[in-house]
């Protein structure tokens, strides 16, 4: 008889990592963040818990890699088909398109962002996390530090290079400009005063890129 392989522990590692994941984002989307436990997301995920502690130190740890996980295989769907999203300009890796059209860009890149919000795999675990990191300031930190910051450097990359080209103003703040953009697309869904849509956030860039004074 010819031997039996021995199992792939690999592969037995990744599905497992991913049964977590997916058993973690869901949990804190139907209980929140305070009644998710660790105990839950192994039996949710079909493991041990002893599993999660060899891998893990913390439920906020876990959340926020299955997280992170989330966000990137969302980038990864949301990337421009040939290239992945790749911009020249940071060396290959995902990035805001550069067109040479900058409005265009940032209306390509605030569509999927509305996307994403309004996705309800990605919605309730994406406002637990937020709503817990308002009153947790170690986990809100992290979150920022993780998640956000990597994020919000993309559209300073992007800004600048609008600003190199001259299709933004020189002593114009990237770092405040992009809240311009971002801050309104998530004041509109924290606090769900209106519908989230493409058309919103094109008027978003329209006002932040040509204001709100009239025109001559």
């Amino acid at each position: 008889m010819a031997p039996r392989k021995a199992p792939d522990a690999g592969r037995r590692s990744d599905r497992s990592r991913r049964a977590i994941y997916d058993a973690a984002l869901a949990l804190v989307g139907e209980n929140g963040y305070r009644r998710t436990t660790i105990e839950g997301i192994a039996a949710r995920a079909g493991v041990g818990k002893q599993t999660i502690y060899r891998w893990w130190p913390s439920k906020a740890a876990v959340l926020m890699e299955a997280f992170l996980d989330m966000a990137a295989r969302a980038a990864g769907q949301a990337a421009p088909e040939g290239d992945g999203g790749a911009d020249s300009r940071n060396g290959g890796e995902y990035g805001i398109p550069d067109t040479g059209d900058l409005a265009a860009d940032l209306k390509l890149v605030l569509r999927a962002t509305v996307d994403e919000l309004n996705d309800p795999l990605m919605e309730a675990p994406t406002r637990a996390l937020t709503a817990e990191g308002i009153v947790d300031a170690a986990l809100g930190a992290e979150f920022v530090e993780k998640l956000l910051d990597p994020q919000l450097a993309l559209y300073v990359t992007r800004l600048r290079a609008a600003q190199e080209a001259g299709h933004l103003r020189a002593d114009a703040d990237p770092r405040t400009a992009l809240e311009l953009l971002i801050a309104p697309l998530t004041h509109r869904w924290l606090l769900r005063t209106l519908p989230l849509t493409h058309a919103y956030a094109d008027t978003i860039v329209d006002y932040a890129l040509g204001g709100l004074a009239p025109r001559p």
